[in-house]
């Protein structure tokens, strides 16, 4: 069995390993569904949980065009711009519902998907995600400080094993309490969204 220092290196290399898909990286041509979930699971392969997962399928990218979390395909074809949201979607979809993901997505996608806008949907990508290196630098931080403070829990336990076990529900508590939090604060922020809208906009939702 691990220790918990174990496993706290073991969470600090997983992190290490994970990366956004660079705009670069996607086909400038447009895709068929097929190439759209192959290109998918081979680019973000390192974020499921099992082996077998799949990242996209064609019900799931079906299901975000009828939710109009997605514009439609032309021709049975996906654009990168259609990549693109397709990424956003899937850090997202976890986290919120499909009613909030397409309240924070609507103005994006009628200002600045297909048009000609001086903000292209790419350059928000890029924008977004520039700040990824960052954020992981914070969140080992914080990460690596939540487990230390779990250390100091427990200490009238007297049993070795239990103790270790313990300490690590507390960690695992800590990093759940922030999860809640921040879910709270987004679905707040996206509320808050909602009600400033036009009724008639509200009605259409």
């Amino acid at each position: 069995m691990k220790t918990n220092e174990e496993r706290l290196q073991s969470l600090l290399s997983y992190l290490d390993s994970l990366s956004y898909i660079r705009p670069e990286e996607i086909p400038g041509i447009q895709l068929y569904m097929d190439q759209v979930t192959t290109f998918m699971d081979e680019h973000l392969e390192n974020t499921k949980r099992y082996p077998e997962d799949k990242v996209l399928t064609k019900t799931m990218i079906n299901n975000y065009a009828k939710n109009n979390l997605l514009p439609p395909p032309v021709k049975k074809k996906y654009s990168k711009e259609h990549m693109l949201m397709l990424i956003f979607i899937y850090y997202f979809k976890n986290l919120l519902s499909f009613n909030d993901i397409e309240q924070l997505f609507s103005p994006v996608l009628s200002r600045h998907f297909g048009s000609d806008a001086d903000l292209s949907l790419e350059d928000i990508y890029r924008e977004v995600f520039s700040l990824e290196e960052s954020q992981m630098t914070r969140l080992k931080e914080d990460v690596n400080a939540k487990f230390q403070a779990s250390k100091t829990t427990f200490q009238q336990v007297k049993d070795q094993e239990d103790q270790e076990y313990l300490q690590l529900l507390a960690f695992i508590c800590e990093l759940s309490f922030d999860v809640y939090l921040k879910k709270q604060m987004i679905e707040s922020l996206t509320d808050q969204l909602r009600s400033e809208q036009p009724p008639a906009d509200r009605k259409k939702k």
